[in-house]
């Protein structure tokens, strides 16, 4: 179903632009992301931060987590927002893996 518009008092019908062509699978894919320095800053920051909460979970685990939440987000098109979420990825997937720890407060 074509998407309608209105120009003047008259409704026009406009046909839908058409989907882009799909990338040729055999083709080796361009790393179009390169992490900042600001971005790899803040890597290390969110690993300093999650070995703290997490001591008991292997810094490996921690470093691997991390750097697998970042790798989520590498094709995010807006960047600001990508150290929080990355973080609160990592915190989930730490939290869901490990056990409670007694030096934690609260739930």
């Amino acid at each position: 179903m074509a998407a309608a518009t209105l120009q003047g008092a008259e409704r026009t019908e406009v046909a839908p632009s058409p989907a882009p062509a799909p990338a040729d699978p055999g083709a080796p894919v361009a790393d179009a992301w390169s992490p900042t320095p600001e971005e790899l800053a803040s890597v290390r920051t969110t690993v300093a931060r999650l070995r703290a909460a997490y001591p008991s979970v292997d810094v490996a685990t921690v470093e691997a987590t991390v750097q697998a939440a970042y790798d989520s987000f590498r094709q995010a098109k807006v960047r600001k927002y990508v150290p929080i979420l990355a973080e609160r990825r990592s915190r989930e997937a730490l939290a869901a893996g490990s056990t409670a720890d007694p030096a934690r407060k609260g739930p």
